[in-house]
């Protein structure tokens, strides 16, 4: 007999990204498709349609003790995560009219739960027994066989089929049918009591009619926007997520508020997602509805499915987007995004997530809102993978290929708005209102007691000469010159012209501070890099030298060996400066500010310090530097407790490219290809050590540290300091200093003490580091720091890097230029070595070295024939290894001298890099005997080291003296060198020993080459 099992239909399931059933008779088992669910936002629960028919064989003499065992479960990744199940006998099937149960709801229920909650969902089936492979389908047609899965020795086939409501609506209107379900199923939930069992199998038996299955239909959906509202009112948590740890993809802020930047997004059938998927060639975008994940209705989630379109590597792949409301509450948004791809390769090991946050931004004064929108992303591996850095890696890649044109199209939707530039160029913009005239300085200056007493007195003394009659002149007294009649004429006199000194120093002094007054106030920075701005505000509870008077401070900021002076503030404690420095733009980004307070004591002096500070950037953050509160250092500035407030902004006007420039530099340097760190690798490095975003991270080094102990750990190198890390059954060890605090690196020869391993030691200068000490092996007599380090793979390219990095941080903007004047120089005089015929002037070099003297029995002409761009000199120089042979004409470029070009490729078994050589023969007449000179010189490419050098060669041929129809062939090589490095001895003996062997085969060849085409006679 054949048993049919219809799987229609489920509805009340728990929600979940999609949904499959078993069916199992006996050994033999079946499921269906896994499919995705309806939800709605009202309600907790999701429903789902198959219409998919199973057929079991089963024997006459078996099927009453065989069960019929339907089972429903969640997950595209073919997971046995099991909902509930339905166990229905076939005995109460074959006692059925026609032996046929019609379509008939059953609860699902869970054996891990015996209580009221073990309710977890209905599913509608339809059974049937027919004799003779005779089957009766409900409506529908029958289809060839899918998702079809044979367990056991029992014939088993699958078909899919459709049922239509009218089939469903042929249930019996019998009392006895209930009854009947309800006795045969009576034995299947045999668990505590009897009345329970019974409740329990009747409830489970019931079949509804059309009036009841009205009854089940889900409440109407609430909007969007009301669940939004919704959230927000329960959700109580007013804390913005963490960024995911895979690093930004997007950080944009836009003209928009956040509630329709959120509506934008991720409302049901928003517009910007069909026209990204149309830009990105997505295709079968289905978005669920938005429902509540529980039943506090705080979450809301849905499901998105689509088709991601095929690439150079990966196929078409079908993705399932979970998208999750983490958060909604004061206009701040968050929505957790996991990502299944299961069809990718390795798809089933690993998950991506990803991290939209939108946050209200600044209010402008125009009125307008602004929004935040951050994306980051993360990989969660659900297995171990050795192919874990290749999954990293590619995903990395497609995320920011794809969110690339997310960014684009967005910003082609929305107005973008630069939040930090606005919100530096507002500050500045403001500081800039505030400035004081000098009128008003002058005003606030002026106005003492010194200055008034002395106008007073000036005022007193004018009035007192126009009220005076001239009297005759006394003592010694003469006409013009009237001196003191009294002592107190004379004191009077006295107290006058010490006023008017005191006077006449004030404006001195004023004059002199106004002309000092900011050249680097206002002046904008040039060139492309990291822009430093600073904006000094004011300063508070200066000291002064002295107790009578005020100090006239003035502050001086130095970064990488550039300084800036403020004006001088005159007679002020607190002084207000609101004045804004920018420093020139740098390749890397500064590690300090140094900043110091003078008191102004004319123009000659420095002054006597107030005060001093060192900011260091990798430990604030940007918003701790754009409103930084800086502590005074020093006797004076501790003893009155003196603060200076300052507005720092560190920008990278040029991108990736000053990066990627500041590398191109520092592998001049190592001799060796520095790539970047990946964004993931870079964003671990700076939450290991609490680094700014902008540390990126450049090599890193597994090695030892060398204490009392050896301990294993990773040297972790960035552009502005060195990091250590090592974790010992759970002891972590961690430090790092900036590379401006070391004073020497010195390599250690290996020694019993080191096990045979180089050191690298690294000095620090006295009192920088202090952070680091625990990691130091010793102080010396001088108090400086000294770190130990072996034990590397390659000590070599540990060594170099580590080096070069360190002179490119250290070195002055002097001496930088210097090296590049250098380098440009000696680029220059290779170019002009190639572009000048390639220097022939050292053809008469005494440092040659003679390779091949023969004497070849053939006359010069026959001879000539190797260099004349013939027959002959082709097949020569195929034998010999020389792949596309080519050949310019001789020109001539001076009186009996001719110049030519060749240019070919040497094979493997001549140079193992099988490297291209681009030659330039001259030759000219010898003037001393019958015969010809050629020089040559050879440049080697795709070789290493191939631009240091190049190789010359003279061959001189005459006339042999002793021999009739003899020619005597002698040729030279050295080398000539560019650029020096430590392998100039190997390389050159290499090439000799290489050149000598060559030059022997190549005459050889063209002797049987003249043999064969004038055999003797």
């Amino acid at each position: 007999m054949k048993l049919y099992v219809d799987v229609l239909q489920a509805k009340d399931l728990p929600v979940s990204n999609g949904y499959y059933v078993k069916v199992k008779v006996g050994n033999s088992e079946g499921k269906t498709k896994t499919l995705t669910a309806t939800t709605s936002t009202t309600t907790t629960t999701a429903a789902s349609v198959w219409n998919e028919e199973f057929v079991f064989r089963v024997h006459d003499d078996d099927y009453v003790d065989e069960d019929i065992v339907v089972s429903i479960g969640h997950g595209f990744n073919g997971s046995d995560d099991l909902l509930g199940r339905v166990i229905i006998p076939v005995l109460s099937v074959a006692n059925e009219d026609n032996q046929s149960l019609p379509p008939t709801w059953f609860q699902l229920l869970n054996n891990k739960f015996v209580n009221k909650d073990s309710y977890c969902g209905k599913i509608l089936l339809a059974v049937s027994l027919h004799k003779g492979g005779q089957g009766t389908l409900t409506s529908g047609q029958i289809s060839s066989p899918s998702d079809t899965s044979i367990n056991g020795s029992k014939e088993f086939q699958t078909y899919n089929g459709k049922f239509s409501p009218d089939t469903q609506g042929k249930i019996p209107e019998r009392k006895q049918f209930f009854k009947s379900i309800t006795n045969r199923l009576d034995n299947i939930f045999h668990k505590n009591n009897e009345a329970s069992r019974t409740e329990s199998s009747s409830e489970l038996s019931s079949p509804k009619s059309d009036n009841e299955s009205s009854i089940d239909e889900e409440p109407p959906c609430c909007s969007f926007e009301e669940a939004m509202e919704i959230m927000q009112s329960k959700n109580d948590n007013n804390e913005v997520p963490d960024d995911l740890q895979g690093g930004i993809l997007i950080d944009q802020s836009y003209l928009v508020s956040s509630d329709d930047l959120n509506r934008f997004l991720f409302a049901p059938g928003a517009q910007f997602r069909k026209d990204l998927a149309e830009l990105q060639g997505t295709t079968d975008l289905e978005e669920g509805p938005w429902v509540w994940k529980s039943d506090e209705m705080t979450c809301l989630t849905r499901f998105v499915t689509y088709t991601k379109a095929a690439s150079k590597l990966v196929k078409a792949v079908k993705a399932t987007e979970e998208q999750t409301y983490i958060n909604a509450s004061e206009k701040c948004y968050a929505v957790f995004v996991s990502v299944d791809m299961p069809d990718v390769p390795y798809g089933s090991t690993f998950k991506v997530e990803l991290l939209y946050k939108m946050i209200p931004g600044c209010e402008l004064s125009s009125g307008e809102e602004t929004s935040r929108l951050t994306l980051s992303w993360a990989i969660t591996f659900v297995q171990h993978t050795m192919m874990k850095g290749m999954i990293e890696a590619g995903t990395s890649q497609g995320l920011k290929e794809s969110f690339s044109q997310f960014a684009d199209l967005l910003a082609q939707k929305l107005k973008v708005h630069n939040s930090d530039k606005s919100e530096k160029e507002l500050t500045l913009a403001s500081l800039k209102t505030e400035h004081q005239s000098d009128w008003q300085l002058a005003s606030e200056y002026f106005r003492n007691f010194t200055v008034m007493s002395t106008l007073l007195m000036i005022f007193y003394f004018l009035v007192h000469i126009l009220l005076c009659k001239p009297h005759e002149a006394q003592g010694l007294e003469f006409g013009g010159l009237d001196l003191p009649d009294s002592f107190g004429e004379f004191l009077t006199c006295g107290i006058l012209f010490i006023h008017l000194e005191s006077v006449y120093n004030m404006i001195s002094h004023f004059v002199q501070a106004r002309l000092r007054r900011g050249s680097d106030h206002g002046v904008k920075a040039q060139g492309n890099g990291w822009v430093l701005t600073v904006a000094l505000i004011e300063a508070i509870n200066l000291a002064s030298l002295e107790s009578t008077t005020s100090p006239d401070p003035y502050v001086v900021f130095t970064c990488n060996g550039k300084t800036k002076t403020s004006s001088v503030e005159l007679q002020a404690h607190d002084p207000h400066w609101n004045e804004i420095f920018e420093f020139d733009a740098m390749e890397e980004p500064p590690s300090v500010l140094d900043v110091e307070v003078f008191d102004f004591d004319g123009p000659f002096n420095q002054g006597i310090s107030l005060g001093h500070a060192e900011i260091n950037f990798l430990k604030h953050t940007s918003a701790e530097l754009a409103d930084l509160s800086v502590n005074l250092e020093g006797k004076l500035a501790q003893s009155s407790q003196s603060k200076l407030h300052l507005r720092i902004f560190l920008d990278n006007n040029n991108g990736v490219e000053s990066i990627k420039e500041s590398l191109t530099k520092m592998e001049k340097e190592v001799g060796k290809k520095l790539t970047l760190r990946s964004p993931h690798r870079s964003a671990t490095f700076q939450k290991l050590f609490s680094l700014p975003p902008e540390e990126y991270l450049i090599n890193d080094f597994t090695c030892h540290l060398r204490r009392k102990l050896l301990l294993q750990g990773r040297l972790f190198l960035s552009a502005r300091i060195v990091g250590f890390y090592a974790n010992l059954f759970g002891h972590k060890t961690k430090f790092y200093f900036m590379w401006e605090d070391i004073e020497e690196i010195k390599t250690l020869s290996p020694s019993l003490s080191s096990m045979g391993s180089p050191t690298l030691v690294m000095v620090l200068q006295k009192g920088r580091g202090l952070d680091a000490t625990h990691g130091a092996r010793k102080i010396d007599e001088h108090g400086r720091l000294k770190f130990y380090f072996q034990s590397f793979v390659s000590f070599n390219v540990a060594s170099r890097t580590i080096i070069a990095l360190w002179r490119t941080r250290t070195l002055t903007p002097e001496e930088k230029e210097e090296i590049a004047e250098e380098h440009q120089d000696q680029e220059e005089r290779s170019n002009n070595l190639v572009e000048d015929g390639w220097s022939f002037f050292d053809m008469n070099n005494e440092n040659k070295s003679k390779i091949y003297t023969a004497e070849i029995p053939t006359n010069i002409e026959s001879l000539m024939q190797l260099f004349d761009g013939g027959e002959m000199e082709h097949r020569i120089m195929a034998k010999s290894g020389c792949h596309d042979y080519t050949t310019s004409p001789w020109e001539p470029i001076n009186l009996d001298v001719f110049e030519r070009r060749v240019s070919y490729r040497f094979s493997r078994r001549v140079l193992i890099f099988g490297g291209e050589v681009v030659c330039v023969q001259q030759k000219l007449p010898n003037k001393n005997s019958m015969g010809w000179i050629v020089n040559e010189t050879m440049s080697l490419s795709n070789v290493p080291f191939g631009d240091h050098f190049r190789i010359r060669f003279k061959y001189k041929m005459e006339t042999s003296e002793v021999a009739h129809n003899v020619c005597k062939c002698e040729v030279c090589i050295w080398i000539t060198w560019l650029k020096s490095n430590m392998f100039q001895h190997r390389i050159s003996r290499n090439i000799t020993d290489k050149f000598t062997n060559r030059m022997v085969e190549v005459f050889e060849l063209v002797k049987r080459e003249l043999l064969l085409c004038d055999p003797p006679t």
